[in-house]
């Protein structure tokens, strides 16, 4: 393997036709942020229009902006502008309370269409809150179900029978960055009478998706993430469109009727993806999460999943070339094509080494027990910037900077 150098790595990005996406974003000086995966960083936009949001539509124009504004629009206008993203039609998406919210939401709609099956099918290491919703699902419905947990997806067609009612699966594995066969297991499950509901939170905005014909029954996602939405924004869930006027969900609130403005004593749900809302949406978390949105207009995703693979593989074989030595073992896929946008390395002083790095301006993060993760964010993250990331790294190890007392004490986010 030729060695990578400095010089390289700039060529790359003066060829890089996603370039100019970099000035959308605020990002602090001196600061490598691999933490897009958590929290995307502040669209510039997003404080122009949070400005007039609060300045104009609330300060000045009151209650009037829910229609002069169309803010009471704003759950379907959103849900249509993230529909390209993930391969939906309009009115198959909606921006609405959080993703534990929705897969609670969807999780029981499948459930009652599936309602004489009675296993739901995931994995033991799903993300933790997917697996606790789908926990709480059971007891509320006495525990009626056999939740089979597997291991991994790669034999799970032994594990889908008739009996299944519900698959239920993160696109990308939070921990390892491994893509699922999201076709593949999706077919599957149909043809077993199954139906499938995704996680997308790892997935939207870094990867190329095609919910709607591939088949996909329902989803949910975030949007805090890579679509830049903000801290605690809203998240979206899709609906296949043949199954929207079959579906009801448990929490009948008053914008999911079908005439909220009516009044009516008795709850009639919207025939609608509009059945899916509950309560007053959070406007100004909305106006964060369209500016976030207005970024991707006209974006390929096509050109942000190939920029996303070779930057990964740049820092891979960094990571090999420059801090080989040192004990860090890869914990994503090696295989480029079964690994999303985020790296993965277990190392048995994980915390401490990432707590080091974060003080020096490379903000990762790390997940229990010994993983650090780095989030690779094509829309703002440069070549050279995993060199200067990697070089600051090689530093520490060298130095054992990272065995210090300071870098070992826990925060209560890691």
């Amino acid at each position: 393997m030729k060695k990578i150098s400095l010089e390289y790595l700039k060529t790359l990005d003066n060829g890089d036709p996603l370039s100019h996406y970099r000035k959308e974003f605020s990002l602090p000086k001196n600061t490598i942020y691999f933490d897009g995966n958590s929290l995307g960083p502040l669209p510039k936009r997003t404080i122009e229009n949070l400005k007039r949001a609060i300045n104009e539509e609330w300060g000045k124009d009151l209650i009037n902006s829910w229609n002069k504004a169309e803010w009471i629009n704003l759950p379907q206008t959103l849900g249509n502008k993230i529909a390209p993203l993930l391969g939906a039609n309009p009115g198959e998406v909606i921006v609405v309370d959080s993703t534990s919210i929705n897969l609670f939401k969807v999780l029981t709609s499948a459930l009652k269409l599936n309602k004489n099956r009675k296993k739901i099918v995931s994995e033991v290491v799903n993300f933790p809150s997917d697996l606790y919703i789908l926990e709480g699902v059971n007891e509320m419905l006495n525990n009626q179900y056999e939740r089979c947990l597997i291991e991994n997806d790669n034999a799970i067609e032994q594990y889908i029978d008739s009996s299944t009612a519900v698959v239920m699966l993160s696109h990308i594995n939070y921990k390892t960055g491994r893509i699922s066969d999201m076709k593949k297991i999706t077919d599957y499950a149909h043809n077993k009478g199954a139906l499938v509901v995704w996680d997308l939170s790892h997935s939207v905005g870094v990867i190329p998706l095609d919910l709607h014909n591939i088949g996909v029954d329902f989803a949910v996602g975030c949007t805090y993430k890579h679509l830049n939405g903000g801290p605690g924004a809203p998240g979206f869930l899709y609906v296949k469109s043949d199954l929207i006027e079959k579906v009801s969900q448990p929490l009948t609130g008053w914008l999911g009727h079908i005439d909220p403005f009516a009044f009516d004593g008795k709850y009639i749900p919207a025939n609608s993806i509009s059945k899916y809302i509950c309560g007053t949406p959070a406007i100004l978390s909305y106006k964060a999460v369209e500016s976030g949105l207005e970024i991707f207009k006209g974006i390929s995703m096509e050109l942000v999943r190939k920029k996303s693979i070779q930057l990964s593989e740049v820092f891979i074989d960094l990571i090999q070339q420059e801090c080989g030595e040192y004990g860090f073992e890869l914990f994503s896929p090696s295989n480029a094509d079964q690994r999303g946008s985020q790296i993965s390395f277990k190392h048995e002083n994980a915390y401490p080494i990432m707590q080091s790095l974060i003080s020096q301006g490379v903000i990762g993060d790390y997940r229990e027990p010994n993983i650090l993760r780095f989030g690779i964010s094509p829309l703002y993250m440069r070549y050279q910037d995993i060199w200067k990331a990697i070089m600051c790294l090689k530093n520490i190890m060298q130095s054992n900077e990272w065995d210090s007392l300071n870098f070992k004490k826990r925060n209560y986010v890691t």
